[in-house]
This record gives C-alpha cells, sequence and structure tokens, in this order.
C-alpha cells in the first residue's frame, strides 16, 4: 500500500474535503453491493417485493453519482488541486460513473427477477445466476477495500478474477444454449436468465476498471486496456 499523503495539507478543510468524498464513494460503493445481493437474492427467491425495492433503490444510487460529482466539481473549482491529490478527483469521478453503471446492472437483474416470477422455477433455483453473483459480489467487495486502502497489489489481484467470471458466464451461456436447444418451452425463461448473468458478468467489468482508477490515483500510471503483465511493471515503477 502507498503513502497517498492525504490529509496533510496546509488547510484542514481541504483535508476534510478529500477525506468526506472518498468516504461517499464508499458509502455509494456499499449500498450498490447491497443491491447486487438483493436482486440476485430476488430473482433467486422469486421474491417479487424485494426486486421493486432494488429498483427503487436505484434512485438512491443515481442521486449519490449526482451529488459526489457535483462535490468534486467544487474542489476542482475552489481548491485547483495538482499531483496526487488531483488524480484523487479524478480517480473518483470515474469510480462512481463505474458504480452507477453497477447499479444500472442491479436494477436489470430485479427486472428479470420480476420477469421470471411467474414462470415455472428450474429444480436447481437458477443455481447459475446465485453462483456468478457470489463471485462478483466477492469481487466488487475487494475492490472497494482496495480503493479504501489504496492498495495497488490488492488491486491487482482483483482485477484477475475478472477472467474467471468469464469463464463462469461463458460456462452458463452454452449451458442455456443447451436449454433452449432441448426444449423450446424453456427459451423464454432462459433468455431472463442470460440477461441476468450478462449483467452481472459486466458488473466484472465495471469493478476490474475501478482496480485500474487505484492504480492510476497511486501510481500516476493509466492501465486501462494493458495486460496483467504492465499492470505489474507500473506498480513495481518508482
Amino acid at each position: 500500500m502507498e503513502n497517498m499523503n492525504i490529509g496533510h495539507h496546509i488547510s484542514r478543510q481541504f483535508n476534510e474535503e478529500l477525506e468526506e468524498v472518498r468516504n461517499q464513494v464508499l458509502m455509494m460503493g456499499g449500498l450498490v453491493e447491497q443491491q447486487i445481493a438483493d436482486a440476485v437474492k430476488a430473482l433467486v427467491e422469486g421474491d417479487s417485493n424485494l426486486a421493486e425495492q432494488v429498483i427503487e433503490n436505484d434512485r438512491k444510487v443515481n442521486g449519490l453519482e449526482v451529488a459526489i460529482d457535483e462535490e468534486c466539481t467544487q474542489i476542482l473549482a475552489r481548491r485547483q488541486p495538482a499531483a496526487s491529490d488531483l488524480r484523487l478527483v479524478i480517480a473518483v469521478i470515474k469510480t462512481i460513473t463505474d458504480l452507477e453503471r453497477i447499479g444500472d446492472q442491479a436494477e436489470k437483474i430485479a427486472r428479470m427477477g420480476l420477469h421470471l416470477v411467474d414462470m415455472e422455477r428450474p429444480k436447481n433455483h437458477f443455481y447459475e445466476v446465485q453462483s456468478l453473483g457470489e463471485s462478483v459480489i466477492k469481487m466488487l467487495h475487494q475492490t472497494l477495500d482496495a480503493f479504501a486502502r489504496m492498495d495497488v497489489e490488492a488491486a491487482i489481484q482483483v482485477s484477475q478474477q475478472d477472467e474467471k467470471i468469464d469463464h463462469e458466464y461463458d460456462g452458463v451461456m452454452r449451458q442455456m444454449v443447451t436449454f433452449m436447444m432441448e426444449d423450446p418451452r424453456l427459451i423464454k425463461r432462459s433468455l431472463d436468465v442470460i440477461w441476468s448473468v450478462r449483467a452481472l458478468e459486466r458488473i466484472g467489468d465495471h469493478s476490474k476498471n475501478i482496480c485500474e482508477y487505484v492504480i492510476y490515483l497511486v501510481k500516476g500510471k493509466d492501465v486501462r486496456h494493458t495486460s496483467t503483465e504492465y499492470m505489474k511493471e507500473a506498480v513495481q515503477e518508482k
């Protein structure tokens, strides 16, 4: 973990502003994490009330994005930050964009859950959605932890989990295609499952993006669209 020297400015108010915006990001992340868990649970258990709650709570996620973005704009205007402080503000703006999109994907899963409520439920109780959902929630939680601690090593390790999620997603897709080919009556249900696991796969992508912002924040290196090897090299550079 790197020392960013945040909290060591001449202006105590500036310190508080930077710390507050970081805390708001983590609060937004916690809400989004709960949204995913609730959406998956609603789909798996056929809980329409919980699904409706997830859809309604997406407004809170959107509201937090707007509020944090506005605070970042005010910091840029008032403080004209440089170096690591500027990177923090930029990383926050990018992170909340991805968190908002994760919230959108959770809402999509909840809507698919509503579609599936009145359909015949499979014997495995949508295990494939639950399993992938658990992997994705774990990845997002670890991503937020890496952001909170500004831990670039952890960010790299977490970002690599996206490959596992992609592999699991591919497996579910093949399974759904097989189901539809064997029994056309399952097409509608299988399509809703496909849209749900696709949303979960996208959440993994957004979590990886946030890990890349952590590396940018701490190291000042833009590692988007690069290999894991390059990310490791960027972290090792002084």
